[in-house]
């Protein structure tokens, strides 16, 4: 037997934790026991209800997390029982042109990985870099991959690229942390002088506070020298995607990866973007080829994820869940599980 949180109604008030027996591996299939998850804004937007009030429930909630294989079914050989692995966002993407037309993202509409063991199909995992522990290794299905994705699978960033990224959550981090891994000079905003602090540190080598200057898509535009940013790494949505355009230069790459600030986007002027060739390029995440490619880099550069705070048991899940809403966190928020 294994405990699993369950959505039985929309917001924190209608999940609970159930008693469910350990599954039985059918063929190519492993059951792993869960160690970590990590959470992205995207799980309260479903524990709320705000991200597909349709979906079906009861609903197991969290796309992220890592763990150990307890038992393998026939046929399952692309590890060991006792590997360490981490599911991929969407069950059956396994490369690029590849996504699965059926389930969708772990964590809504496919069940999630907060639970205590789960039952995988062994392609849709991957092995965990050995450097990492599980808190850290729990943080990358989703927020890396996307930030990998962004500037290296779905673009082509290189040495000396700029590259102007939104914010200072996960994928943000993570974009920044790929980026100077690469030799890219990058730029990031935040409201928070500590926290762009903490993002200069890490190697950001342009800081800017884009609530003491609403213009700071000219900023970053100026502080890059013509033309402007190569990449933007865009996650804040209808607020910034007008600064995002005025950053870019001409022929570059707005990656389309958030919309914490809202999805419609009034100001969006559609001429600028078409007469200077910007590329406007949506990012959901990756398959597990991109993943693998990823765990490659982190590995070489022996990289770490950034991470703000850790919750213990599958109770402090409400807990995390409101940590998250307050939007003070600095990198990843983790719960262990066992």
């Amino acid at each position: 037997m294994g405990r699993v949180v369950q959505i039985n109604s929309w917001g924190v008030g209608g999940l609970s934790i159930e008693e469910k027996p350990t599954p039985v591996p059918g063929p190519r299939q492993v059951v792993v026991r869960m160690r970590a998850v990590s959470l992205n804004f995207r799980d309260l937007l479903v524990v709320d209800g705000r991200y597909d009030p349709k979906m079906r429930l009861p609903l197991t909630p969290v796309s992220d997390g890592v763990g150990e294989i307890i038992a393998a079914g026939p046929q399952a050989r692309r590890f060991q029982v006792g590997a360490r692995v981490l599911p991929i966002h969407v069950p059956g993407w396994v490369a690029s042109g590849g996504e699965s037309t059926e389930g969708g993202p772990r964590g809504g509409p496919s069940q999630g990985v907060l639970a205590e063991e789960a039952l995988f199909d062994e392609p849709d995992l991957v092995e965990v870099p050995a450097h990492l522990d599980d808190v850290e290794a729990a943080c990358l299905p989703c927020a890396a991959v996307t930030a990998w994705n962004a500037l290296y699978g779905l673009a082509n960033t290189k040495p000396g690229d700029k590259v102007l990224v939104l914010g200072t959550g996960g994928v943000a981090l993570f974009a920044l942390q790929f980026a100077v891994a690469g030799g890219a000079e990058v730029a990031i905003t935040s409201k928070d002088p500590a926290k762009l602090e903490r993002a200069g540190a890490m190697g950001a080598e342009h800081l800017i506070n884009y609530a003491d200057d609403p213009r700071w898509g000219e900023t970053a535009k100026r502080i890059f020298g013509d033309p402007g940013a190569d990449r933007v790494i865009e996650l804040g949505g209808a607020a910034t995607l007008s600064q995002s355009l005025r950053a870019v230069r001409r022929g570059g790459d707005v990656m389309l990866v958030g919309s914490v600030t809202g999805n419609i986007a009034p100001d969006f002027n559609v001429v600028t973007t078409f007469m200077r060739t910007v590329r406007m390029q949506g990012v959901a995440v990756g398959p597990r080829s991109v993943f693998e490619s990823m765990n490659k880099a982190i590995v070489r550069h022996a990289l770490r994820p950034v991470i703000d705070h850790v919750f213990d048991g599958l109770e402090s899940f409400p807990d995390a869940l409101g940590y998250l809403a307050e939007g003070r966190h600095f990198g990843k928020i983790a719960l262990r599980i066992q």
